[in-house]
């Protein structure tokens, strides 16, 4: 019988899945269910903080206006679970079909995730996106995990 804390990283791990479902199938009503109403996100893009599930929406509405079609890949999620709070990380890849036809394999980028257990779900409070930078400031964007 799984343990309390092994039910609990199952459904953060189900809650990542959705959305790389979410994204796969451009579907931002789907992408709603992961995040709490008041996420704070570091995304890659300004500003230094987007607050709100609107806001992280509209981020991820900016993507499905470059791509036709999209894949969104999540490797080595790494999890660390609590009672109420988890914390996770992962390397992320945004890829696809572009609207001009042309493919790209995207870049990887790595992931930070906040969860909190809100009315018994667990949500998305908070996530970083970044990608690593050389000493000039440029990003790195050639790097696989």
């Amino acid at each position: 019988m799984p343990t309390r804390r092994e039910v609990d990283e199952a459904k953060i791990r189900r809650q990542v899945g959705k959305i790389v479902e979410g994204l796969g199938a451009k579907d931002l009503e789907g992408l709603k269910q992961p995040y709490a109403k008041d996420v704070v996100s570091f995304d890659v893009e300004p500003p230094l903080q987007h607050v709100g599930l609107e806001a992280k929406l509209k981020n991820w509405a900016k993507a499905f206006l470059f791509f036709e079609s999209m894949t969104y890949e999540v490797r080595d999620v790494t999890l660390a679970v609590g009672d109420e709070v988890a914390f996770g990380h992962a390397f992320a890849r945004l890829s696809g079909t572009l609207k001009n036809g042309t493919a790209t394999s995207g870049m990887w980028v790595r992931v930070t995730y906040g969860f909190q257990k809100i009315d018994g779900d667990w949500l998305i409070v908070h996530d970083q996106v970044s990608a690593p930078i050389d000493m000039s400031g440029k990003a790195v964007v050639d790097l696989e995990p």
